[in-house]
C-alpha cells in the first residue's frame, strides 16, 4: 500500500485530527486553549505548554489532556518515521481518553464532554494509522465518529465538530477497496465525498479554532484526490506564513512545489528559507530543519543539473553524520549516489550505494535498501535539465 493510500486509511478511520472548538457556546473558558492550538500549530511547544498549564482550570481537565496529546502528535511530525517517542505519546493520549470516558459517564448530556472524547481517539487513531496499525485504529473508528455526532445532536453550535465528521464522511467516500471492507466488516459508518468536502469547508471558513487543521488536510485532499495543486500550494503557503516557526509547512510546500507543479526553482528557494531559519534558529528543531534543507536543497540543485551544488549539501550531511531525522545519513549517501550517476562517475556512485546500505536503520522504514540495491545493478535513468 501506498503512502498515500496508508495516510487515506488513517483518516478515514481517525475522522478528527484537530483538539478543540473555541466557540462559546457549550464549551468551558475555550480563549487559553484556543492560544495554546496556535501555538501548537507553530511548533513552539514549550510556551503552548505553559499555556495548558494556565488554560486548565478554569478549562476543564479533559479538554487540556487532549491538547497535551495533540502538542506531542505534531511534536511527532517534526521527524515523523521516528518510533522511539510513540510509547510516552501513546501514554498521554490513552490517559486523554481515560479521562474523556469517565467525563461522559458522569455527564452523558454535556455536548463538550463527547467532543473531546472524540479529539481524544482522534488522536490515538492518527497515531496509530501513522505507524500502519489498522485493525487497532479502525476498532477506536466508530467510537469517534459516534462522539463527534452525538456532540452535535446535543449542541449544533460546535461547529467545528463537522470537520472532524466531514473528513470522516470524505476519505470513507474515496478510501481504497481494503480500507472499505475493513470499515464494512467493522460496521462503520459510510461516507459522503461532495458532503464532507462541504463539510470541512465550512470548518475552514467558520471555525474559530481549527481553521488552520483544516487548512492542513484541506491541502492534502486538494493535491492528491481534487487534483487541484494550486489549491493545495495556497493553503500550504498560508499555514507557512501564518506559521513561520514550523518546518512542517515549509517541508510541505516545497513538496507541492516540487513534485506537484514542478516548479523546482521555488522549491529550491523554500529549502533555501528553511536552511536560513535554522541556521538562524529562527525554526522549531533546527538541527533537524538543517538537515531536511539540505536534502531537499541537493535534490532540486540535481534535477535543475547543479550537480556541483548537489554534491556539497548532501556531502555536508554526510560530515555531520546526524542522528536526526531518521535515516538522514542514508537518504544522504542514497542522494550523492543519484547525483554522481547522472554525472556518469558510475563506480563512485556505486560506493555511495554501498555505503547506504551499510548505514540503514534496521526496520528501514522509507524502505531506501530496494532503492540502492536496484540502482547498485543498474543505473537510474538519466533525468532531463529543468
Amino acid at each position: 500500500m501506498t503512502r498515500r493510500a496508508r495516510l487515506c486509511v488513517a483518516a478515514l478511520l481517525c475522522g478528527f485530527t484537530g483538539p478543540l472548538p473555541a466557540a462559546a457556546a457549550g464549551l468551558t473558558t475555550p480563549e487559553p486553549l484556543a492560544k495554546a492550538y496556535e501555538l501548537i500549530l507553530d511548533a513552539r511547544f514549550d510556551e503552548a505548554e505553559g499555556q495548558i498549564k494556565q488554560a486548565c482550570p478554569p478549562a476543564p481537565t479533559p479538554a487540556c489532556e487532549v491538547v497535551w496529546a495533540v502538542a506531542g502528535y505534531w511534536r511527532l511530525l517534526l521527524d515523523p518515521e521516528n518510533t522511539s517517542g510513540d510509547a510516552a505519546l501513546m501514554t498521554r493520549i490513552d490517559g486523554s481518553i481515560a479521562s474523556g470516558e469517565a467525563w461522559v459517564a458522569r455527564e452523558p448530556a454535556r455536548a463538550e464532554a463527547w467532543f473531546y472524547l472524540g479529539g481524544a481517539y482522534g488522536t490515538r487513531v492518527l497515531l496509530r494509522g501513522h505507524r500502519s496499525q489498522y485493525l487497532a485504529a479502525a476498532r477506536d473508528g466508530k467510537r469517534i465518529h459516534d462522539a463527534l455526532q452525538q456532540a452535535i445532536r446535543l449542541d449544533k453550535s460546535i461547529g467545528d465538530a463537522y470537520f472532524g465528521l466531514g473528513l470522516y464522511h470524505y476519505y470513507a467516500a474515496i478510501a481504497p477497496r481494503a480500507a472499505r471492507i475493513l470499515s464494512a466488516l467493522l460496521l462503520l459508518p459510510g461516507g459522503d465525498r461532495p458532503g464532507g468536502l462541504k463539510e470541512m469547508e465550512q470548518t475552514r471558513s467558520k471555525g474559530l479554532l481549527l481553521r488552520g487543521e483544516a487548512d492542513y488536510q484541506l491541502h492534502l485532499i486538494y493535491l492528491w484526490y481534487e487534483r487541484q495543486p494550486m489549491t493545495a500550494l495556497r493553503l500550504i503557503d498560508g499555514l507557512r506564513t501564518r506559521h513561520p516557526h514550523n518546518p512542517v509547512f515549509h517541508l510541505s510546500l516545497a513538496h507541492v512545489q516540487s513534485d506537484y507543479l514542478r516548479t523546482h526553482t521555488a522549491a529550491l528557494q523554500t529549502y533555501r528559507g528553511l536552511f536560513d531559519a535554522a541556521r538562524a534558529s529562527r525554526i522549531a528543531a533546527p538541527a533537524i530543519a538543517e538537515v531536511n534543507a539540505r536534502l531537499g536543497m541537493a535534490r532540486e540543485m540535481d534535477v535543475l543539473c547543479d550537480t556541483a551544488g548537489a554534491l556539497d549539501q548532501l556531502r555536508a550531511v554526510i560530515a555531520q553524520r546526524p542522528a536526526a531525522p531518521y535515516a538522514a545519513l542514508t537518504r544522504a549517501h542514497y542522494q550523492l549516489g543519484v547525483a554522481l550517476d547522472r554525472a556518469g562517475r558510475r563506480s563512485e556512485a556505486v560506493a555511495a550505494y554501498q555505503n547506504a546500505l551499510a548505514s540503514i536503520p534496521r526496520d528501514d522504514r522509507l524502505r531506501i535498501g530496494e532503492k540502492a540495491r536496484a540502482a547498485i545493478r543498474r543505473a537510474p535513468a538519466a533525468r532531463a535539465c529543468r
